[in-house]
């Protein structure tokens, strides 16, 4: 296809242009979208159609065979206001009504206790309404075929000891309806028959049997209540007597005379603790103590500094006289030492004598501080017993309290279990006296608004939205299945679809070609034996013909493409050996290169067409059917080329056969040897083109061998039957024939559908364009 050879050309220039400019009708957009629609409304028009109009048949049958059903409404009012008096002396608890109360009041209004009662008072196990209810499938199979009504009825089930039927019971419930008006306490029942009077008694039946119902239960609740208290206040009064009685009891157990008596004194143990404070306090003294004179011992004392630290000791230093007098010798020896080494220098003997003294004064000091340290160490140990003897004794006086304290306790429970019994028995008999007066006035906390009265119109089935949901619903279902049979359609359609899905251009759209019948010869209709000696060709069917005898076609147009596709190829400089192939068998790949041959050859140029599917040598069929020889003869030398080549006298097209004289079990291996590679260099001298009709790819290997043949391969699709997976499978499994493809060709292409598929260009398959230049438009 033209276009489309120029939209690849262009692709091909964009790398040394530059950048590509977004694309107006690939956009991606909302036109897009609307260009699917239009183009599925198109494609599917008639699936839509026809479930739109089942769709509708079915709504009309529905209202047809459904009777109409009337509703009837009544309203209930809970929390309905009581005398002051009442609530005062209410017994059983009322709490308020909340959204879970609510819920539960609508529970007991579809309860199956309520539904019995409302049966048995209005006898409608006797209604011909509940024999069948709802829209079932088989009421509507009983309005169908009425005599079905009385065989059902024998079956049905019959009622147990005077109660209605479970059957009848869940037809009852399926027309009753309870629901919360808004945000009110106003509760809604709603009831459906196909009679309103009858629907008005039914639900102006079941409130009044609700509200009954709630004074029964609140009349039976306070008589429970009534009696139960009686008991309760029997074992209260017997149980407050007996822990008072156990509180007396205890007391004299513990010899406890109040309860402030207590058998341990507890400044005992504040004053333990204060001892055991002041015992912490001497010990974590005497600790500081004793490591003050550990830091100076450890200092070397022949040292002139290590005097210096003498007084970190503290007082134990300032009030030892010894230490007080040796300090002073050892100072006066200092001076005198320095006053010495003054006059006559630092190693004079007189000086060195002096400083030998002061260094005995310094261990001397050291020793009565050792004397000192040793003191403070007999301190500290007996500092540390006291506070271990304190802490013992605090121990046992704490053991003791507890035991005090855990009697104080029991006797704490017990008096206040009495007391609690007390007040608990005061509040029950002032209860009950509340309950005995109101036994005789009980009231319900519900109340019927307004009675229902019979529905004026029917509620279901609603005409216009059966209708409307008949029709909309028909045409949403038929979009639905034709957007899924649109989505099951795994065919290659459109060139845009192919050239997306197989990165590969579309070369162009070979029309599909209505049968005809083939033109009758001039001169012979059969071929004689003076033709078989020339090896002129057979007249081929009239679809073979179509590029000679209607050469301003729009299929010739297309093959025209394909040659133009082959002489532009950007990919290789040479493409004389052209392969046509495809995935599948009879998709009209041979068709195609018997229509480009004869395009070559019509056009003055030295053009052959070589039948390589040996296996299934079709094309010899239509142009050579009573050939003797061919390809294979002629690779192993037993023939000429010159007497194997068959020409086709109208075009001059040269046709080298292919005859199958057994099975051949190895056609792969014939394709590889090198006779046939010689045989393809004799035809590139002798040829301008060399057309070779390959067998498809998926059934056989045999177009994997020709990579060393074939210049170049053109791929074969049939529009609308090829499965889009079945030729990328294809292609993944030939990688080297997939590398040396130029492209694409659609065959069979149905162009009048092709604008229900293709919406950007559907205004480019019109015949239209073709008969304004000559070309007709089949």
């Amino acid at each position: 296809m033209l276009q489309n050879n120029l939209q690849h050309a262009d692709r091909m220039r964009l790398p040394v242009n530059g950048p590509a400019q977004p694309a107006q009708a690939d956009g991606g957009g909302i036109t897009d979208v609307i260009n699917f629609g239009i183009g599925l409304l198109r494609r599917q028009y008639l699936v839509i159609l026809v479930t739109a109009v089942l769709a509708t048949a079915a709504s009309l049958l529905y209202l047809r065979l459904v009777s109409p059903t009337y509703t009837a409404q009544v309203q209930i009012l809970l929390a309905n206001p009581r005398p002051q008096f009442v609530q005062q002396q209410s017994l059983v608890a009322e709490p308020a009504f909340d959204l879970s109360q609510i819920d539960t009041q609508l529970q007991l209004l579809r309860s199956k206790a309520n539904a019995v009662a409302v049966i048995e008072q209005l006898k409608l196990a006797d209604d011909p309404d509940f024999s069948a209810s709802g829209l079932s499938l088989q009421a509507l199979w009983q309005r169908v075929w009425p005599w079905a009504s009385t065989k059902s009825k024998k079956d049905a089930p019959l009622e147990t000891n005077g109660e209605p039927s479970d059957t009848l019971v869940d037809a009852f419930l399926s027309r009753l309806s309870a629901g919360r008006v808004g945000y009110s306490h106003v509760i809604e029942i709603s009831f459906s028959s196909s009679n309103a009077a009858r629907a008005a008694e039914i639900v102006n039946a079941i409130a009044n049997t609700y509200v009954a119902d709630q004074l029964n239960a609140k009349f039976e609740a306070n008589r429970k209540a009534t009696s139960w208290l009686q008991e309760r206040l029997r074992d209260l009064g017997d149980q407050a007597l007996a822990a008072q009685r156990a509180v007396d009891v205890y007391k004299a157990q513990n010899n406890i005379v109040s309860l402030g008596g207590k058998p341990i004194d507890e400044q005992q143990i504040t004053e333990i603790n204060n001892r055991l404070a002041a015992a912490r306090a001497q010990t974590s003294e005497a600790t500081a103590k004793l490591a003050r004179y550990e830091t100076l011992l450890a200092i070397d004392p022949k040292k002139p500094s290590s005097i210096d630290n003498l007084d970190a000791i503290g007082t134990d230093a300032l009030n030892s006289q010894i230490i007080t007098g040796l300090r002073q010798q050892y100072l006066e020896l200092t001076r005198r030492e320095a006053e010495l080494a003054a006059r006559v220098g630092r190693d004079h003997l007189a000086v060195v004598n002096i400083r030998n003294r002061a260094r005995e004064f310094r261990v001397s000091i050291f020793d009565e501080v050792r004397r000192l340290a040793e003191v403070s160490r007999s301190e500290f140990e007996l500092a540390k017993q006291r506070q271990e003897e304190i802490e013992k004794q605090l121990s046992k006086a704490v053991s003791q309290s507890r035991s005090v304290n855990s009697a104080e306790l029991t006797i704490k429970d017990l008096e206040s279990r009495a007391k609690g019994l007390h007040s608990l028995y005061e509040t029950f008999l002032q209860r009950y006296m509340g309950s005995t007066q109101q036994e005789t006035f009980p009231t319900s906390d519900t109340r019927v608004l307004f009675p229902a009265s019979p529905p004026a119109s029917k509620s279901k089935p609603k005409t216009r939205l059966i209708l409307a949901f008949g029709i909309l619903g028909g045409l949403a279902l038929g979009i639905g299945l034709a957007l899924l049979r649109d989505l099951m359609d795994r065919v290659f359609r459109t060139s845009s679809q192919v050239e997306t899905v197989l990165e590969l251009p579309c070369l162009s759209l070979v029309p599909l070609l209505p049968a005809r019948k083939s033109p009758k010869p001039p001169i012979r209709l059969q071929k004689t034996d003076d033709d078989v000696q020339r090896r002129i060709s057979s007249s081929p069917a009239a679809i073979h013909q179509t590029v000679v005898g209607m050469p301003l076609s729009r299929y010739t147009e297309a093959i025209r493409s394909i040659k133009l596709a082959i002489d532009h190829n950007p990919a290789k400089i040479s493409s004389q050996v052209i392969g046509i192939t495809s995935a599948l068998p009879n998709e009209g790949k041979t068709t195609i290169a018997a229509s480009l041959a004869q395009l070559i050859g019509h056009t003055g140029k030295r053009a052959i067409i070589v039948d390589c599917d040996l296996r299934n040598p079709s094309l010899t069929g239509i142009f050579a059917p009573k050939a003797a020889c061919g390809i294979i003869e002629v690779a192993n030398g037993s023939r000429s080329l010159a007497d194997a080549v068959w020409r086709d006298p109208t075009t001059n097209l040269a046709f080298l056969p292919a005859v199958r004289r057994g099975p051949l079990l190895h056609t792969s291996e014939i394709l590889c040897a090198d006779s046939i590679s010689k045989l393809f260099d004799r035809l590139r001298a002798e040829y301008d083109y060399v057309i070779v009709d390959l067998p498809p790819l998926t059934p056989l290997v045999d177009v994997r061998a020709t990579s060393s043949l074939i210049d170049c391969y053109i791929l074969v699709v049939e529009w609308g039957r090829t499965k889009i997976d079945v030729v990328q499978h294809a292609l993944h499994t030939a990688p080297n024939i997939h590398e040396s493809l130029i492209g694409a060709v659609l065959s069979k292409t149905d162009t009048k559908a092709m604008a229900r598929y293709d919406g950007h260009r559907s205004y480019y398959y019109h015949d239209s364009h073709y008969i304004r230049y000559g070309l007709s438009g089949s």
